[in-house]
């Protein structure tokens, strides 16, 4: 489809690639028509030339982030393995761009998400869940993905200014290992665990025994 650009140059996208850096930037709050309108040195009219309104403009941002993840190629990889790209693309997506996860769970970003659910449901279907379980693996999987990978990008944006990701677990896996043993001998015991976890590889443990109940369901 041919780009279509206005008298002054503006194309729709030009104004996609200036929302997604506003948001990630400042989140969805920080995405207004004229905010943007400023951004671009043009008025809020040029822009509805190309996009209608925000929930447009919000849905084409999520779809040009997630462009490699859903172009991806899996006609040689096995099921499981389509599965544990898929979900790291996500996880990646969404940790360099927070706002995609808020977006992907509600309506603005519908076809985003109904082509990521449906390349997950085609992977369950060709590990061998039973039919009648096939909608919940498959939403367990979507909501497990946007759920970890959304909560990771929100505490990455949300540390204290100057410390970082070791020294904040750091400090959280003190507070673990000081607790009663009676009382969380859990939390104590893996307290040394938390200090010096991999969020991605955390991440990827939860989506293997997701689909550990999958094959176990079959």
């Amino acid at each position: 489809m041919a780009t279509r650009t206005g008298q002054d140059g503006l194309s729709r996208e030009r104004i996609v690639e200036a929302a997604i850096a506003m948001l990630d930037d400042g989140g969805e709050s920080a995405l207004t028509f004229r905010a943007l309108s400023t951004r671009l040195k043009t008025g809020p009219g040029a822009i509805y030339w190309h996009v209608a309104n925000k929930e447009e403009l919000l849905a084409a941002a999520v779809q040009a982030t997630l462009a490699d993840v859903l172009r991806s190629d899996e006609a040689d990889t096995t099921p499981r393995d389509a599965v544990r790209a898929l979900a790291l693309g996500m996880f990646d997506a969404i940790d360099r761009h927070p706002w995609i996860g808020g977006q992907l769970a509600g309506l603005a970003s519908r076809s985003a998400s109904m082509r990521i659910i449906e390349r997950l449901g085609q992977q369950v279907q060709a590990l061998g869940m039973p039919h009648h379980h096939q909608f919940f693996a498959t939403s367990t999987l979507f909501s497990f993905i946007l759920g970890v990978a959304g909560q990771n990008a929100a505490n990455a944006r949300a540390r204290v200014a100057g410390k970082s990701r070791a020294e904040l677990l750091g400090a959280e896996a003190a507070v673990w290992a000081s607790l009663d043993p009676a009382e969380f001998p859990f939390l104590r015991g893996v307290a040394g665990q938390l200090g010096d976890h991999d969020d991605r590889e955390q991440f990827l443990v939860g989506i293997d025994l997701i689909l550990a109940g999958i094959g176990a369901a079959r």
